[in-house]
């Protein structure tokens, strides 16, 4: 058994990468499994404080010192069982949530914080491996049917609750899978896309239709689904992408980083993305913007066979350190490496873009000046060749879709207006996720997708609860 003063006694450890060499000749995730002992380990670090403000960054309200101590303990089932009270899809945060409950851990104030990623991970793959997860279908059916606009987090964490109180859900999915950015946008070296089948299939095996292939708005009328189903959920996400506002900004060779990430991931996946998709295979890339999205497109480019990479960002340089007692328990301004910044390409911060050059119609270099900390130009310019540039610079909003305009909900900022619980001003039209926030964390969009599903079975007579897996 773990040390129970384990915080005093352990040090933070996490299970390594796999080398380098090898998890660029494929797209499997590059972390190894951690070992029951790590984790039971690990886990003994949780202080069990008397207020958890784990909680208080995470939207989801996990119960970290609960499952945390049963893992200490050895007791995995009850682990899972705890885990899954709060949180559908575990190992998608575990594997991309930035962890913000991390931050937020008492222990970071004079240490480094309790592993929680790693101790949620652990629990839900040793669920599924023993078989605890478990299709839950509802003992009884309620008689009413809701809609789901989207299949991303936020629609799958609602339609599961939603279906588990008896609703008859269909979730409608324009793409050809199920997913949304889960899917799509996010890299299988990041998210191997077998995880989200087997969530799939749990969900279809508790009731939930999956129509792929159904653009709402245009294939199927927001008439259709008022005659068919007793409320509506929008979880469309915010994908209409910023775009850049550079002389040369319109040159062949500048795309959107989704488009090229979206291209990447139907090939991987052994689908056709078309003849002029795009390919970084032999260029020079440039990634502008310093964010998640920038990171995908690096480690997408590099197993491609990139001449080489070269992220762009325009903010100063993020401190290597952190300064808890600044900024604890609140979301801290530091440096954020990810497996794929070890792989290959350079980092340059303090760089504002002013110009993409280009000849022939095609780009050939991004041209820029450097900045002080205060975001002051220095006067130094600089050039980075380019055959093939990233935008990456984040999210304006939804993205234009008659859907909206046919169910009549008001948009704000390029956003869908909703009060609290995703209830709108339309009746029986709620909405939940990114298309409410704008671009946020996959825990909200769960958090989210669950609070939208609560009020609509609250408007459906039948209260959705949250058992477990």
């Amino acid at each position: 058994m773990a040390d129970p003063r384990g915080f005093v006694t352990f040090a933070r450890r996490v299970a390594p990468y796999r080398p380098v060499a090898e998890r660029l000749s494929d797209h499997r995730d590059p972390a190894t499994r951690a070992g029951e002992g790590l984790v039971r380990e690990q886990a003994s670090r949780c202080m069990g404080c008397g207020v958890p403000f784990c909680h208080s960054g995470c939207p989801l309200q996990n119960l970290v010192p609960d499952w945390s101590e049963l893992v200490r303990t050895g007791r995995f089932e009850e682990a899972s069982a705890r885990l899954h009270e709060t949180n559908n899809f575990p190992e998608f945060t575990g594997k991309l949530c930035p962890a913000p409950c991390e931050e937020a851990c008492v222990l970071a104030l004079n240490s480094d914080p309790v592993t929680i990623k790693q101790i949620e991970l652990a629990i839900v793959e040793r669920a599924f491996a023993e078989g605890w997860v478990r299709p839950r279908p509802a003992a009884a059916a309620s008689g009413r049917a809701v809609a789901i606009v989207g299949s991303g987090p936020a629609g799958l964490a609602a339609a599961q609750q939603l279906a588990r109180a008896g609703h008859a859900v269909t979730v409608f999915e324009r793409d050809e899978e199920p997913g949304g950015l889960l899917r799509f946008g996010i890299p299988d070296f990041k998210l191997e896309k077998r995880l989200i089948d087997r969530r799939v299939d749990q969900l279809m095996a508790e009731g939930v239709r999956i129509e792929v292939g159904s653009s709402v708005g245009s294939a199927v009328s927001a008439d259709a689904l008022a005659a068919r189903f007793d409320a509506v959920l929008l979880a469309t996400g915010a994908q209409r992408q910023r775009t850049l506002d550079l002389p040369g900004a319109r040159l062949r060779g500048v795309e959107p980083a989704m488009t090229y990430l979206t291209a990447r991931n139907r090939h991987v996946a052994g689908a056709s993305s078309g003849p002029a998709a795009i390919t970084a295979a032999g260029k020079d890339v440039v990634v502008i913007g310093g964010g998640d999205t920038s990171a995908d497109c690096l480690g997408c480019a590099v197993r491609e066979g990139a001449r080489s990479v070269t992220e762009v960002a325009h903010g100063p340089t993020p401190p290597l350190r952190r300064t808890p007692l600044q900024t604890w328990p609140e979301w801290p301004f530091l440096l954020r490496t990810y497996a794929a910044h070890e792989e290959g390409g350079v980092r340059e911060w303090e760089v504002e873009p002013t110009a993409i050059a280009g000849a022939d119609g095609a780009v050939r270099a991004v041209h820029g000046r450097r900045l002080a900390d205060a975001g002051i130009a220095t006067g130094d310019d600089v050039v980075f060749a380019a055959d093939l540039v990233l935008v990456a610079i984040g999210f304006a909003g939804v993205e234009p879709d008659p859907v909206y305009q046919q169910l009549g909900v008001a948009l704000q900022d390029g956003r869908v207006t909703a009060a609290a619980g995703g209830g709108t001003s339309v009746p029986g039209v709620f909405a939940a996720g990114d298309c409410v926030r704008g671009a946020d964390l996959i825990v909200t969009a769960i958090a989210e997708g669950r609070a939208a599903a609560a009020r609509i079975g609250a408007r459906l007579g039948r209260r959705v609860a949250a058992p477990a897996a």
